[in-house]
């Protein structure tokens, strides 16, 4: 097993960071901070953006048009353009008739065909529960339940060929995986790929290009790199703060791991801090949502 270790990226802290995306196309880092409500891009030359959206938000993603992105909140996803003087928040789809009260949007990707994918998430205070869903983007904007049921929906992966979907339910204690048809963007045959085992659990991640899936463990103070053939650890990344979120791959290589974490409740030296690793994979571009 190759063992890494990640660095401190920037001294700011976040209650909840989350959601790291970086966008070749415009050099953009980005993340949000859940319980803040806000939402961040950084360039190439380290000018930073902040968008206070007003409300709890659980992703954004970047948008087919270059420096837009979904932004997926408590109750709707809005498109919103980081690149403009102004910026507003253009309303996409209301989502108070799929959520209760408790609940909000939490990780979300779009899938290689450009469909959006989000999970529900609840109120700490609440008995978790909630859905996968989809937006066809290729259909309307219809939203459907891709996984009723879910805990908490996390990190989400497509592989190289497009015929494999990954999953991670927190709470389910596991990541699982799917047959997935890009065609018509259906999940079936699902299956568990890895348990976890302790009191940590599985969070956000990305894939690589070998399709090598790189877990955040929240709780764990680690990234792991498992295999989708088997399940099996490959590599671990030791992160200096104990609720590892996500990561997503960053640079023009595509070989640096971009990794939040959380520091609500904590008050270790680098808790909520943004970290990076450079390691001996390659991740693919990310996928653009088709609005």
């Amino acid at each position: 097993m190759t063992l890494f270790t990640a660095k401190v990226f920037s001294e700011e802290k976040y209650q909840l960071g989350e959601s790291p995306f970086y966008d070749a196309r415009t050099g953009l880092l980005s993340w949000v901070d859940i319980t803040e409500g806000k939402f961040f891009t950084q360039a190439d030359d380290g000018s930073r953006r902040e968008f206070d959206i007003g409300q709890t938000l659980g992703a954004a993603l970047p948008a087919q048009k270059a420096g837009t992105y979904v932004i997926c909140g408590t109750d709707g996803l809005y498109l919103l353009d980081a690149l403009a003087q102004n910026t507003c928040l253009k309303p996409l789809q209301n989502l108070t008739s799929y959520f209760e009260s408790f609940q909000r949007c939490n990780d979300a990707k779009s899938d290689p065909a450009g469909r959006l994918w989000f999970g529900s998430s609840v109120n700490d205070d609440h008995e978790a529960c909630g859905n996968l869903y989809c937006m066809d983007t290729l259909d309307g904007g219809k939203i459907t339940v891709r996984q009723a049921g879910t805990k908490i929906s996390n990190g989400l992966a497509w592989s190289r060929d497009h015929k494999k979907f990954y999953f991670s339910d927190s709470l389910e204690h596991a990541v699982f995986s799917y047959d997935y048809d890009e065609e018509s963007g259906q999940i079936s045959n699902r299956q568990v790929l890895f348990t976890v085992d302790g009191p940590c659990v599985s969070d956000g991640m990305c894939i690589d290009d070998q399709d090598n899936l790189w877990v955040a463990f929240w709780g764990g103070h680690r990234i792991e790199q498992r295999s989708t053939k088997d399940g099996s650890l490959i590599a671990k990344i030791d992160v200096d703060a104990e609720n590892v979120t996500s990561c997503c791959f960053m640079g023009k290589e595509l070989n640096t791991l971009f990794i939040t974490t959380s520091g609500n409740a904590l008050n270790g030296q680098n808790d909520g801090r943004l970290f990076t690793c450079k390691v001996d994979a390659k991740g693919p571009s990310c996928d653009f949502c088709k609005l």
